[in-house]
């Protein structure tokens, strides 16, 4: 009867998980400790040199964005201001009939008066043409306050339009020289995401989870760093203890800074 392989089943990965699960974790692999710490240490150059091309963009891709943001809120703003003024026009070209209506119909009565046949009959149509012509005043007034309403409004979408062009100008500015940035680091940024992926790999998902965080909890990014002036660790810079530094120098084993929380390797990796 065959034996049939036992399969591992690995334990869920714990954001808050103690070092030494970490290591025991690290060791039982496929590869060597050294291979891993080497990988490791290839996968956090490559992430730190990413960092630098993205140092030198700068605040560019947000301003570009914030710029993209303002032009297209300020053409919308233009196109309710046009919006308006086609609303101001109507408004206008409503209250010149209404003008002709009232005209119409104090035409109208002025000729019924000519057949009136008493004063009640005479007091009413002299009401009548009274209502029309202050519906006239009314209306006059409306075309004249809309004509004034307009002119300010134009002159404001003429100042908005020159704002326009000088943030459109801006925005223009600020993509080139993204663009011209972005063109000038492209093949290394590809080059260096493609060793990174090649690196991300060769390393189980618990060993990559543990180094994102760290990644993310110190303020340079480096989560692994190597031994500095001998006896220190390269991320914090606190001394080493001679222990720690033996067990490092034999590239056996996962150590971590127990100061900063840094994964530390051999200086010889450089």
């Amino acid at each position: 009867m065959a034996t049939q392989k036992i399969k591992k089943v690995e334990a869920p990965i714990d954001q808050r998980e103690t070092f030494v699960s970490l290591q025991r974790n690290f060791a039982d692999s496929e590869i060597s400790v050294e291979e891993k710490l080497k990988t490791l240490y290839e996968l956090q150059k490559a992430d730190s040199s990413i960092d630098k091309i993205i140092q030198l963009r700068g605040e560019l891709p947000s301003e570009v964005e914030s710029l993209e943001n303002e032009v297209a809120d300020l053409k919308a703003k233009q196109t309710r201001d046009v919006a308006i003024i086609d609303a101001y026009n109507q408004t206008i070209s409503d209250n010149k009939q209404n003008i002709i209506d009232c005209d119409l119909q104090i035409e109208k009565y002025q000729k019924q008066l000519e057949l009136v046949s008493n004063s009640r009959e005479f007091d009413s149509i002299n009401k009548e043409i009274e209502n029309q012509d202050l519906l006239r005043q009314i209306a006059l007034k409306t075309i004249n306050d809309t004509k004034d309403a307009i002119a300010v409004k134009k002159e404001d979408l003429e100042s908005l339009k020159d704002f326009i062009a000088v943030r459109s100008d801006d925005l223009k500015a600020k993509k080139e020289e993204l663009a011209t940035i972005v063109e000038s680091t492209a093949k290394e940024e590809k080059k260096l995401k493609a060793v990174r992926e090649d690196c991300a790999k060769k390393i189980d998902a618990r060993t990559m989870s543990a180094y994102e965080r760290i990644r993310s909890s110190v303020h340079n990014h480096l989560a692994v760093v190597s031994v500095y002036n001998e006896d220190s660790c390269g991320g914090c810079f606190n001394t080493v203890t001679p222990q720690r530094l033996v067990d490092i120098a034999s590239n056996r084993k996962l150590i971590i800074c127990e100061h900063c929380g840094r994964i530390i390797v051999n200086p010889d990796f450089e």
